[in-house]
């Protein structure tokens, strides 16, 4: 987990972002956690994540390439650097990156799923309280292998 890059798929308003300060949460973020949409990238650091060694901080970078309208802007912005430094990338939009970012280790595809929708669940999404959300998981390298077989 202290080097991989996950894509996040799904539509507008599908929770993308949601999941994200969720699992930023569970992996220790604390603060505020802002969406990148303006600012494209949002870096992190989490103090106590339960993955990594006890006093070794986890750097996480939270992309979201929603505005970019070529993906050249990915390789003028900088980010080859960050991609290639020690840390979880979380990739919102990654296909308007298109063939500059390196491949994914996890692609996380979230949909929205009437069918799972139950007044009564303990299903949380601030966005969209009544909707449920399909998950699909999807491993594309060992390393992505390995964070699925750690998956609960």
């Amino acid at each position: 987990m202290a080097h991989a890059t996950l894509a996040l798929q799904g539509d507008l308003g599908a929770g993308k972002t949601t999941f994200v300060r969720h699992l930023l949460r569970a992996l220790g973020v604390r603060g505020r956690i802002k969406s990148p949409t303006y600012a494209v990238v949002e870096p992190h650091t989490a103090i106590d994540c339960p993955l990594m060694p006890a006093g070794e901080a986890l750097a996480i970078w939270h992309f979201d390439f929603y505005r970019f309208n070529d993906p050249r802007e990915w390789e003028d912005a900088g980010f080859r650097e960050l991609f290639a430094a020690r840390g979880l990338k979380l990739v919102e939009w990654p296909e308007r990156a298109g063939d500059f970012l390196p491949v994914m280790d996890l692609i996380i595809d979230i949909q929205p799923d009437d069918s799972l929708a139950h007044p009564t669940s303990n299903f949380d999404m601030t966005e969209h309280p009544d909707e449920a959300r399909r998950v699909a998981i999807k491993a594309l390298t060992p390393t992505g292998q390995l964070l699925l077989e750690v998956l609960p």
